[in-house]
């Protein structure tokens, strides 16, 4: 879970958006924290999910995001699934306000990172999938997977 390049860890993935959206975008936008937050995130209990943006009032906040209570904190834990304000700047919202009401696509969370040493979400703009789709998507996977294996045992 500690993948490290260039000062960016990630700590949480969101796999079930690939399955189940085509990702045509990929944003990065800070995360408003309170300090515990902050803290259960770097032990890695936080889980993405069901997660997803909207806008209100020309801001971004995700919603669904589940960041479990830190251990050893106290009165200070925030509650864990309450909707977390998402930093960016004005015309980028505007921009993907415009882009999700028109073409029906959605906002969703596809990893949340520390880069440097603060926490970024990185926010992927994506079009559902149906689920002939999806079993497309399946059957090409298994499809690579067993090339991959015949190449494998051919160098052997």
């Amino acid at each position: 879970m500690a993948d490290k390049k260039g000062g960016i860890k990630i700590a949480a993935q969101n796999k079930k958006a690939y399955h189940d959206y085509f990702v045509e975008e990929k944003y990065e936008a800070g995360i408003e924290l309170f300090g515990t937050e902050v803290k259960s995130i770097r032990a890695g209990s936080v889980n993405l999910k069901d997660s997803y943006c909207d806008i209100k009032d020309g801001e971004l906040f995700v919603i669904g995001m589940h960041v479990s209570p830190y251990e050893h904190g106290n009165i200070f834990n925030r509650d864990p699934l309450r909707k977390r304000r998402l930093l960016m700047h004005k015309r980028e919202i505007m921009k993907l306000h415009g882009l999700v009401a028109q073409k029906g696509m959605s906002l969703i969370p596809l990893s949340l990172y520390f880069k440097n040493s603060h926490v970024k979400v990185e926010l992927g703009l994506c079009r559902g999938k149906k689920m002939y789709d999806k079993r497309d998507s399946i059957a090409e996977r298994d499809a690579n997977r067993e090339i991959d294996r015949k190449m494998k045992e051919s160098y052997k």
